[in-house]
């Protein structure tokens, strides 16, 4: 009886465990450019990614102009990030930021647009 229990518990976790792996889809990191200058523009356009469902982390370097984001790929993909991003203010290496709502950043956040 103790061996059918133990087989039945090693079963329900594997079934368990490979049920909740394939729930969530895969996780995918991303390096994108993103435009901005300093800790503001940083807070504005970490929120910005964060936002979006599925995005698990976001970090943006100031002086490199480069975002690691990592999220669900069947949750939210690279381009609406991106396009999220662009809402705010700050030009992506595939989205650029309307010009009124680039025009309404603060003046320290005003980065030199191609």
């Amino acid at each position: 009886m103790i061996s059918i229990k133990k087989t039945f518990s090693v079963l329900f976790i594997s079934i368990l465990s490979v049920s909740l792996s394939y729930a969530g889809g895969d996780k995918v990191k991303k390096k994108i450019k993103v435009w901005g200058n300093c800790g503001m523009c940083n807070k504005v356009i970490v929120n910005a990614a964060k936002s979006i469902d599925g995005v698990i982390s976001a970090k943006w370097n100031s002086d490199t102009k480069m975002m690691v984001v990592k999220y669900m790929n069947e949750q939210t993909n690279i381009d609406e990030i991106q396009k999220k991003i662009a809402s705010v203010g700050y030009d992506t290496e595939k989205y650029k930021a309307d010009d009124e709502v680039y025009e309404n950043l603060h003046y320290c956040c005003k980065y030199d647009r191609n």
